[in-house]
This record gives structure tokens, C-alpha cells and sequence, in this order.
């Protein structure tokens, strides 16, 4: 049987980033929270900031690592399965990966081991300095890699010597014109999953009566960073889609299943299935003017549409058209979250309604799910290149075997499923023997809810939603 390596090669890589993209996406936001509550240890002295520090920081060490081992992997593809990609914009990106490394990875890995082992070895001063270096890293790391991704989306600042994109100037490379909502909306991504992961164990710790002190803290934190980031984020991506309007049309055009680009005004498509044969959305609800406001800011706006380009030039529709609407709509759940919590919070009910503590302790996963339909709306949406303008993708792909592709996927699967199903296993029971007070074998009588307040509360109750 022939079978295609283009296509193994794409499932693999595709396999292996959504993997990956998981834990950067949570170790971002982990590492800024451990050096957030080391700090407020040491400014205010209150034990419960060390014991949260201590505790998470456990977490991070975890995933951290699984992050590095996934990482790696994706580098190695860029040889084996993509080299046609690496002979023709290595030049440009390679350096970019390598700033990663001498830059973030290399700070992340010089001072990880204070941040991890050096508890009771070092000063409280140097191991805090040390956490925020390690934030510093993993902020950095996501710059170059964005870095190298935008300008796959949109590249700048090169020139072309025969095939091959040689960089003319790095300013241009490093920030070409997709780059800095597209950084911004990644970092605020971060940020928003690792708080949605604290918001959840912070409830899910006080429905169970169990670190009282230290639920309380992660609720608030938790809380406080969401109402300012979760408006801010739906900011930024308002930007950003005016960007992908100027620099990637086609993109725009797939995310909004829009076909006639002499349409005026465009109505927003609710929901159809992007039918690509008859070139028209089937099953169609639309609100009108919508989208013609959304991406000119003008009532009767018009932009760009599929027609406007060959088939052979347009991205796949329907993953795109959907990813991007499932993003949009756990944004909107977020934001309906966080306002209906500082709601209660404003009115001092936010610990006493158990309906809605209940609720937020299932969404730990809403930050990675929402980064995983970003990731594929951009990739996906750039299609049928893998560097705009110069490199499609059926191109950029090694002379190999299709058999070889389906052996090593097939190998990554079951590598994957052993190495990340271990470490989710060893993250699960770490959260639920919770933040440990410091110096105890286990949870001591401080951390738990007295009795009698429990009784006065009506813990019945609170469990019951009320």
C-alpha cells in the first residue's frame, strides 16, 4: 500500500505540537505565579505565600519537564521529516530557535535548580531572584518561538537567493508585522490558563474544607488576575484580527467562512458548515453588518473573500472556521466566569456560593482548550504554506518512505501516551495532597476549617449551591 509521507508528516507534527503547546502554555503563567507569591512571602511574611510557592513550584517542576521532552522531539522533525523546510528558510528560522536556546533556555536551566532545590540552601532573596529569572525565561522563550512563527506567517525583512530566504534585517525578522498582538495574545493566553488551573484547585480545596488559608488566597489571586486579563485578552484579539484583516486576508476570509469578498456589509456567520465544493456556507445563521464592523470598525466594511484567491491557495475552511469559534466561545465563558465572580466577590459571597465554586473547580481545563483551538486556527489558517509566499507545505517535506513516517508515528503514540500519562498521574496526586504547611508530614489542624465554623456555615449547604 503507497502511503502518502506528506500527510504522516503533518498528523505527526501536528500529534507533537498539540502535545507540546500544553505545558509552555501552563509553565508560562506557572512560573510568574511561584515568583508572585515568593515575593509577597517576603514582603509580607505570611507563610501561607511560602507554602503556595513551595507547592506549585512541585507542579512546575513536572511540567516543566515534560515540556523540554516533547520540545525536542519537534526539533528533530524539522530534519527528518521536514528538510526541504530547513534547506530553504533555515537561514532565517534556525537562528531564531537558537536565540531561544542561548537566551531563555539557557536562563531557565541555570536557575531552575535554586528554584527547585534550593529551598532552606540559598538566602530567601536569591531564591526569589532566581523564580522571577526563571519567569523572565519562559516569557523569553515564547518571544523567539512567536518570533519564528510570525514570520512563517508573514515573512519580512529577507531576501531570496535563488530558492533559499536569507535574512537582510533582523529587526524586520524578529518583529515582522503579525508579531507583537500575536506574542501579546500568546502571553495573555498563558497567564489566563495558569489561572483558571489555580482558580479551580483553590475551589476545589475549599469545597473540600481542606487549606482553608491557601484556597482562600488562590481563589482571590486567581480571581483578581482573571477580571483584568480576560477583557484585556478579548482586546488584544480584537487586534489581532484586524492584523490577520492586513496581512493575511486569506486567513481572515477561512476563519469567517466568507466567500464573496464584494459582499457589503458582511454578516457574521453564527454558525454553518462551509460548504467548499459549492464555495457557500450551507445551514447558515448570520446576524448582519457584524462582521463588516468587527474587522473594518465601518457599518457597511467590506474585505477580502476565499473567491478572491485560487482554490489551490486557500486554507482548509471548516477546521479553521470551527476552531476559531470554539476559541471565541470559551473566551466568552471565561468572561461571563470572572464577571459573575467579582460579582460575588463585590457583594461577599464568593466563598459562601458553593454552586458557583462548583462550577470553576471543573474548568481547569478552559485555558488549554482555548490555546489548542488558537493553535489550530493559526496553523491551519496558513495553509497551503508553511513560509508565506515562499514555501508551500506539500513542498517543504523529506524524500521518505511513507512507512518510515507511520512506524515513528505510531512509536511517538505510544511513547507519548506512557511519558505524559505517568507525569499527568504524578501532577494529579501532588494537587490532591494539596499545599502541605511547611515542616509538616501532612496537612496539620491550621489548614483545615474548624469545626464549629463549618457547623455555623452549613457546609451542607454551600455544597448544595446555596
Amino acid at each position: 500500500m503507497d502511503i502518502d509521507p506528506l500527510i504522516l508528516s503533518r498528523i505527526q507534527f501536528a500529534f507533537t505540537i498539540s502535545f507540546h503547546i500544553i505545558f509552555p502554555s501552563f509553565t508560562i503563567g506557572l512560573a510568574a505565579w511561584i515568583a508572585t507569591l515568593e515575593g509577597m512571602w517576603l514582603w509580607s511574611k505570611n507563610e501561607r505565600y511560602h507554602t503556595l510557592a513551595r507547592f506549585w513550584t512541585k507542579i512546575f517542576a513536572v511540567s516543566f519537564g515534560m515540556g523540554v521532552v516533547s520540545g525536542i522531539v519537534m526539533s528533530y522533525q524539522f530534519g527528518t521529516n521536514w528538510s526541504e523546510y530547513s534547506r530553504v528558510v533555515g537561514n532565517v528560522v534556525a537562528p531564531l530557535i537558537g536565540y531561544e536556546v542561548l537566551t531563555a533556555f539557557f536562563l531557565e536551566a541555570t536557575f531552575l535548580g535554586i528554584m527547585l532545590f534550593g529551598w532552606n540552601r540559598v538566602p530567601p532573596w536569591l531564591h526569589f531572584t532566581a523564580s522571577v529569572l526563571v519567569a523572565l525565561g519562559t516569557a523569553m522563550s515564547a518571544f523567539w518561538i512567536l518570533s519564528a512563527n510570525s514570520w512563517m506567517q508573514f515573512p519580512a525583512g529577507h531576501a531570496m537567493q535563488g530558492d533559499i530566504a536569507v535574512p537582510e534585517d533582523w529587526l524586520q525578522v524578529i518583529f515582522s508585522p503579525t508579531f507583537p498582538t500575536r506574542f501579546l495574545h500568546m502571553l495573555f493566553a498563558a497567564y489566563i490558563t495558569t489561572a483558571f488551573v489555580v482558580f479551580a484547585m483553590g475551589a476545589r480545596y475549599w469545597l473540600q474544607g481542606r487549606f482553608i488559608e491557601q484556597a482562600e488566597t488562590m481563589l482571590r489571586m486567581a480571581l483578581g488576575l482573571l477580571i483584568v486579563l480576560v477583557p484585556l485578552q478579548l482586546m488584544v484579539g480584537d487586534r489581532a484580527g484586524t492584523t490577520v484583516a492586513e496581512y493575511q486576508p486569506t486567513k481572515l476570509a477561512a476563519i469567517e467562512a466568507h466567500w464573496n469578498g464584494n459582499e457589503s456589509p458582511v454578516p457574521f456567520v453564527l454558525f454553518a458548515w462551509p460548504n467548499e465544493e459549492q464555495e457557500r456556507n450551507d445551514f447558515a445563521i448570520t446576524i448582519p453588518h457584524v462582521a463588516s464592523l468587527l474587522i473594518t470598525h465601518t457599518w457597511d466594511g467590506k474585505f477580502p473573500g476565499l473567491t478572491d484567491v485560487p482554490r489551490e491557495d486557500r486554507p482548509p475552511v471548516w477546521p479553521v472556521f470551527f476552531s476559531f469559534r470554539i476559541m471565541v466561545g470559551l473566551g466568552l465563558i471565561m468572561l461571563a466566569t470572572v464577571f459573575c465572580g467579582g460579582f460575588l466577590w463585590y457583594r461577599d459571597r464568593l466563598f459562601s456560593t458553593g454552586l458557583y465554586l462548583r462550577a470553576v473547580s471543573f474548568m481547569w481545563p478552559i485555558g488549554f482548550l482555548a490555546v489548542l483551538c488558537g493553535w489550530f486556527t493559526t496553523e491551519i489558517g496558513r495553509q497551503p504554506w508553511i513560509a508565506t509566499g515562499i514555501l508551500r507545505t506539500e513542498d517543504a517535506v523529506s524524500s521518505i518512505s511513507g512507512g518510515s513516517v507511520l512506524t515513528s508515528l505510531i512509536l511517538f503514540v505510544l511513547v507519548y501516551a506512557t511519558v505524559f500519562s505517568a507525569g499527568i498521574y504524578y501532577i494529579n496526586r501532588l494537587l490532591k495532597r494539596g499545599p502541605e504547611p511547611t515542616g509538616s508530614g501532612g496537612e496539620d489542624a491550621s489548614s483545615r476549617r474548624p469545626m464549629s465554623f463549618a457547623k455555623d456555615a452549613g457546609r451542607e449547604a454551600i455544597q448544595a449551591g446555596e
